[in-house]
């Protein structure tokens, strides 16, 4: 189901047919260094994380991750959305992308409209986003997008700090 265009990207929700792709983007070495190994190694992996994590909050809260594909061919080449953590009081927003269509502006792009979809379609007047401190690159990212680093925060009592950054509508 399509959710948002820009003006290079279709945003759509992500079904079992991406397993393949989830499949390649949770491996890729910048997903497991920055946001962590999600155990998906097989087909199966991808269908069950795809079903368990991203459809079922799609039909809990009406939003989550979106695949982010070139409307030119429809490649898939990342994912970006909205995440509502058990750990966090507030949405936070994520995305990542496959290593050769990133430094090109698509997280911007998508990111951007998802803000907007946010706010618009669901009143959040807060977004957050969180990130390893170590994620220089993210970091940028949410400066350019308008968030500011508010502090570093444990998601769990067994997890690394991560860097949260907050930005009010």
């Amino acid at each position: 189901m399509r959710v948002l265009e820009t003006e290079r990207l279709i945003l759509r929700r992500l079904t079992i047919e991406d397993s393949k792709f989830i499949l390649e983007l949770l491996n890729d070495p910048a997903w497991l260094k920055f946001i962590g190994d999600k155990g998906v190694r097989t087909l199966d992996d991808a269908h069950d994380y795809i079903l368990k994590n991203l459809v079922a909050m799609y039909e809990r809260l009406g939003f989550g991750l979106y695949l982010a594909e070139l409307k030119s061919g429809g490649v898939p080449i990342g994912i970006c959305g909205l995440i509502k953590r058990d750990s966090l009081e507030d949405v936070d927003i994520g995305s990542a992308f496959l290593p050769e269509f990133r430094g090109k502006g698509y997280a911007y792009e998508s990111a951007s409209a998802v803000m907007d979809y946010g706010r618009r379609t669901f009143g959040l007047n807060r977004i957050v986003a969180i990130t390893s401190p170590d994620n220089y690159d993210s970091a940028k990212l949410l400066e350019k997008l308008g968030f500011s680093f508010e502090r570093t925060v444990k998601l769990s009592d067994d997890s690394e700090r991560v860097s949260l950054f907050t930005s009010d509508a």
